[in-house]
C-alpha cells in the first residue's frame, strides 16, 4: 500500500532564496526545491521519525560548518519509503526589495579613508499569500506540521494536506507536468523530453515526457507521478 499526500503551502511572509544572480539582482524562482522541503518538514536529522512528522522538528538553527550533507541526510528517507517532490506555484506574486550598503572597511581594519562609497542590490522575493503545491509519496501513513519555515529569512508558511485515494499504476509513455528532481527519476524511468528549471543545488525539470511506471487516479486527472522515485546523488 502506498500513501500519496497532496500538500499546499501558503506563505505568511515573503520568501527569499537566490535561485539565480543577475548582476546585482538576486531572483527567487517560484519553485521550492524538494531538498529544502525535507528540511522544512522536519524529516532530516530526526532519528525518532517513525509514522509522524513531529511538530517540534529537529531543524538546527546553528550549523558549525557550511557544507551541504544532502546524501547523508536524505538517504535515510529512502529506507523509510518517504519521498517529497519539489513544490510549484499554484498562484504567486513577486516583490522587489532594494537594499543599500556602504564600504565600511575602516570599521574592520582601522584604515583611514576619505571615501564612503554606497552600493546597492535588489532581491526579488515571493510575496505573502502565494500558494505552492507538492506531493509526498510514502509507504507509511504520515502526519504533517501545521507551520513550517522556508528560505533565507526562515519565512513562516502554513501547510494544508489532502490524503489522496489509493492510486492505480500503469507502465507506458506519460507526461508529468509537476516539477521533478532529475537525479531521482532518471534511474527508474526513460526520460524523453523536459523543460529545465535552473536552480541550485540540483536543477529541476518539468513538463517531463517519460516512459516507465507511474501513479494515476481515475477521478483526479491532473495528478500523474512516477513510481520508484527516490533520492539519488551524483557520484
Amino acid at each position: 500500500m502506498v500513501f500519496i499526500y497532496r500538500c499546499q503551502i501558503e506563505l505568511h511572509d515573503s520568501i527569499y532564496f537566490a535561485t539565480r544572480e543577475i548582476g546585482r539582482l538576486y531572483e527567487t524562482e517560484p519553485i521550492i526545491h524538494n531538498y529544502a522541503l525535507c528540511y522544512a518538514l522536519g524529516l532530516v536529522d530526526s532519528d525518532k521519525y517513525a509514522t509522524t512528522v513531529p511538530e517540534e522538528h529537529s531543524y538546527r538553527y546553528f550549523c558549525p560548518e557550511q557544507v551541504p550533507k544532502y546524501e547523508e541526510h536524505l538517504t535515510p528517507l529512502n529506507q523509510q519509503g518517504i519521498y517529497v517532490t519539489p513544490a510549484c506555484s499554484v498562484s504567486h506574486t513577486s516583490i522587489l526589495n532594494t537594499w543599500k550598503y556602504a564600504n565600511n572597511n575602516y570599521h574592520v581594519e582601522m584604515e583611514k579613508t576619505q571615501k564612503n562609497i554606497p552600493s546597492f542590490g535588489r532581491a526579488k522575493e515571493i510575496a505573502p499569500e502565494s500558494i505552492f503545491e507538492f506531493f509526498v509519496i510514502s509507504q507509511k501513513e504520515l502526519k504533517f506540521p501545521k507551520w513550517i519555515r522556508l528560505g533565507k529569512w526562515m519565512s513562516k508558511a502554513e501547510v494544508t494536506v489532502e490524503k489522496l485515494p489509493q492510486p492505480e499504476t500503469k507502465r507506458d509513455l506519460f507526461i508529468c507536468t509537476h516539477p521533478l528532481n532529475p537525479l531521482d527519476v532518471m534511474f527508474s524511468n526513460q526520460v524523453i523530453s523536459y523543460d529545465v528549471v535552473n536552480m541550485p543545488p540540483v536543477s529541476l525539470i518539468q513538463n517531463v515526457q517519460m516512459r516507465g511506471q507511474y501513479y494515476y487516479f481515475e477521478n483526479i486527472k491532473d495528478v500523474i507521478l512516477p513510481v520508484n522515485i527516490s533520492y539519488r546523488f551524483r557520484n
